[in-house]
């Protein structure tokens, strides 16, 4: 069973904890990863772009000059794409960019990502992050004491003062145990997770 420090906001050792293999050290999956980052990503997308084709332009309904005779090329209509104010060829129109992964895909995703910030030493588990009101300075001064600079703050339900203390951190980003995603893990270097964070992480994806 893999096992790793406690913190306390201090930045010193207080004991040791045990973590669910099924959920910190699985198997790492890159292709299940690669797709859950896509489908973030992707599902994040507005797909509104749109430009006219050259059925749509306004004017363009008569032949500009007669077939033959006058010198110039051939034409049928002003609203082709090779005139200025013409319609565009292949244009993009909206379109829904999302798609959906099953469950076990995703669960196998965040297990994946969980168990490599295990595996390279990036995922600090603390005690607590409790705050009497949001405090940006202490957040900053905690994650100091870890000597951590860009990370994933993860907390529960009951630790909205830590999400707030966490918000003007340029460098770091806080998030609920309930709504972690695989790209955020990812995307910052160290994950900085409550011990009641784990316990309800391990009770979901176990």
């Amino acid at each position: 069973m893999a096992s790793v420090s406690v913190y306390n906001k201090d930045g010193k050792e207080i004991e040791k904890m045990d973590l669910n293999d099924s959920v910190f050290a699985a198997p790492v999956n890159e292709h299940l990863v690669h797709m859950a980052v896509v489908l973030q990503l992707a599902n994040k997308r507005q797909g509104t772009q749109k430009a006219k084709t050259r059925s749509e332009v306004r004017g363009g309904g008569r032949k500009p000059w007669r077939q033959k005779g006058t010198g110039h090329a051939r034409q049928g209509s002003i609203r082709a794409p090779q005139w200025t104010g013409g319609g565009v060829v292949f244009a993009p129109t909206p379109r829904d960019y999302s798609f959906k992964m099953n469950k076990k895909e995703k669960a196998a995703a965040m297990k994946s990502v969980l168990s490599a910030k295990v595996s390279e030493e990036k995922l600090i588990v603390v005690d607590s992050l409790d705050f009497e009101k949001p405090k940006t300075k202490e957040m900053k001064t905690i994650l100091d004491n870890l000597k951590i600079n860009k990370a994933l703050v993860v907390v529960d339900g009951d630790s909205a003062n830590a999400i707030l203390s966490v918000k003007n951190l340029p460098t770091a980003r806080g998030v609920y145990s309930n709504s972690i995603s695989v790209y955020d893990v990812l995307k910052y270097d160290t994950v900085v997770i409550t011990k009641s964070a784990v316990k309800t992480i391990e009770e979901v994806y176990a």
